[in-house]
């Protein structure tokens, strides 16, 4: 089924793309990502639980995709060795896995806006070490996925399997946006995937260790990113 091979989508076709796939399973939509655009589609990679299972079902359906990982210097441990576990179980090459930095070092950034810049400027912080770096690796490809599901937030309440991402100019898929944390769950256990030790320590999202906290059980499962702040969002998504 062609959908708008590398082309921009009218809203036309995103809605008719979308009422097709939004009953489909995650692993089919992911099958359909890689049909259609090939080498020019690209997963978004935190190593957190869902992206750990898109990686499984883009490997599993091709095992020559790519994935990237922003780095932004400031990464747990745990997901740097979750990152070395899923290098070592799909046997990826150098090139299948790329890490994008900022610009600027952990140093440079202090220099230049102060020291604790998270702290005091969350957003511009995100920006320089997320926002910038996501920019530059995006616009070599022509379709994401992303590990976004709709009963994360609020703000991701009304996500689409596929939508056109305004922000940075590309197909954007979202084939977990339909599933449950118990259902991620339910596949990384069924399939053995590779997960973040965080994850049994109350992290269900993860992000840098200045602003990840654990999270309680009953809490709202996005609560430990930015605890100290009204910020919900790293600036990658709408």
């Amino acid at each position: 089924m062609a959908l708008f091979l590398n082309t921009h989508p009218t809203p036309e076709d995103l809605i008719a793309v979308n009422r097709s796939m939004e009953g489909q399973a995650p692993r089919k939509i992911v099958e359909t990502a890689i049909a259609e655009y090939g080498g020019t589609v690209i997963l978004a990679c935190s190593f957190g639980a869902e992206d750990v299972v898109l990686a499984d079902m883009m490997f599993r359906s091709n095992p020559g995709s790519t994935l990237f990982y922003l780095d932004t210097d400031f990464l747990f441990p745990e997901t740097h060795a979750v990152r070395d576990r899923i290098i070592q179980h799909y046997q990826l090459e150098d090139d299948q896995i790329i890490q994008v930095k900022s610009q600027l070092s952990p140093s440079e950034q202090a220099t230049q806006f102060g020291e604790a810049l998270w702290q005091r400027e969350p957003d511009q912080c995100c920006s320089l070490r997320k926002v910038e770096p996501l920019t530059r690796i995006l616009a070599k490809y022509a379709a994401w996925m992303t590990g976004i599901r709709r009963d994360q937030s609020p703000t991701r309440a009304n996500a689409r399997i596929v939508e056109w991402d305004t922000k940075f100019g590309l197909v954007k898929f979202n084939p977990l946006a339909t599933w449950s944390w118990e259902q991620v769950w339910e596949y990384i256990r069924a399939n053995d995937v590779p997960y973040n030790a965080l994850h049994d320590r109350h992290y269900p999202s993860i992000g840098c260790t200045h602003c990840t906290a654990p999270v309680m059980p009953g809490e709202d499962p996005r609560s430990g990113r930015w605890k100290s702040s009204e910020k919900t969002e790293c600036g990658l998504h709408r």
